[in-house]
């Protein structure tokens, strides 16, 4: 659904997939390509159209420096099986999310479209009562591209998600059905386009659209406008709708620090938080090192460090708040 104002003013309306629990790890090489993609007008040579990538990832720049904090103990261990196929075991001891054994497979097709990108892709993991997350990635050509998503508990599908991305050479449209329901006819349908209007400017909207018996009057949708601008060292990115303000903006200081700051509000509640998050590289010390705070007191960071030359990743995590006195601590160890 990507982080816009509208699907997540419908996610709590009901629509509330989670497919990231105990994700399993990377496939072998990646497969899910660049936010953005330069390709050659070949109607005139001395032009080049970039793709803006999806809505989905407008605000991935910013994301990815925030820290993941988890609670426990937790011991994955991955083993690549061949090129295209790996396996993880994940043992997880937490308070706060379900503990226990999942099994984890990645497995990478042969399809290639770049020297990064092969498809299809199928990932998932499972636990020993059949509680289940699978993803399917593929690309049929070099222009649309299909995700699916389905979470299984207790035996039932919990939440399933259809995603078609049509990429252009300069715009890219998509549409996402979450958990339709032929039998009580409800679902939620969201579409998004994103057009390149210069080579630093994007700009794009939103549709959300939510069906069902549980919606007040039967049905809702919500328009949201969005736009990113990309600077030589910085990226800044918005979405604007009915629901709320979402802004983010990215900022390389340094090989070595990252910055980012978020700022959510939401005009039904009439709350607002900001988020400040930063990424600290030590590539001669193996470690990469997140911390984040925010306006409600919230202090989270994770260290990682890798323990070369074996194959290991040490995984610290930490997570306060000052105002409810509830913090959270974790500890892991990531092998292969």
């Amino acid at each position: 659904m990507g982080n816009v104002m509208a699907s997540s003013e419908l996610s709590k309306r009901g629509f509330t997939p989670d497919f990231s629990s105990s994700p399993p790890p990377p496939p072998p090489t990646s497969s899910m390509g660049n936010s953005e993609t330069v390709l050659e007008n070949h109607g005139n040579g001395s032009q080049t159209d970039v793709n803006p990538g999806t809505m989905e990832d407008l605000h991935k720049k910013c994301k990815d420096i925030f820290p993941v904090n988890f609670d426990g103990v937790k011991l994955m261990v991955n083993k690549g099986l061949s090129n295209h196929f790996q396996i993880s075991h994940t043992i997880n001891m937490s308070s706060v999310t379900p503990s226990g054994y999942r099994f984890g497979a990645t497995y990478v097709g042969t399809k290639h479209f770049g020297p990064s990108e092969a498809f299809p892709v199928l990932l998932g993991d499972i636990d020993p009562s059949g509680n289940l997350n699978a993803n399917i990635v593929h690309q049929f050509n070099q222009f649309v591209r299909c995700k699916f998503a389905a979470q299984v508990q207790n035996s039932k599908f919990s939440a399933t998600q259809l995603t078609a991305d049509y990429k252009g050479r300069d715009y890219t449209a998509s549409l996402t059905i979450g958990n339709p329901d032929i039998v009580n006819e409800s679902g939620v349908m969201v579409a998004h386009y994103l057009q390149t209007v210069t080579s630093r400017l994007a700009l794009g909207t939103e549709l959300a659209y939510q069906y069902g018996l549980q919606v007040p009057g039967g049905e809702i949708g919500i328009v949201s406008l969005a736009g990113r601008y990309t600077g030589d060292r910085y990226v800044a990115s918005g979405t604007l709708g009915g629901s709320g303000i979402h802004v983010c903006y990215y900022h390389r200081a340094s090989e070595q620090l990252q910055l980012g700051v978020e700022v959510e509000t939401n005009f039904r509640m009439q709350e607002s938080v900001a988020s400040v998050g930063y990424q600290i590289d030590l590539p001669k010390a193996n470690l990469v090192f997140r911390g984040m705070v925010d306006s409600n007191w919230t202090v989270g960071a994770v260290l990682e460090k890798k323990l070369q030359p074996l194959p290991f990743s040490f995984v610290l995590s930490g997570l306060i708040n000052h105002t409810k006195n509830q913090s959270r601590f974790g500890i892991g160890l990531i092998i292969g």
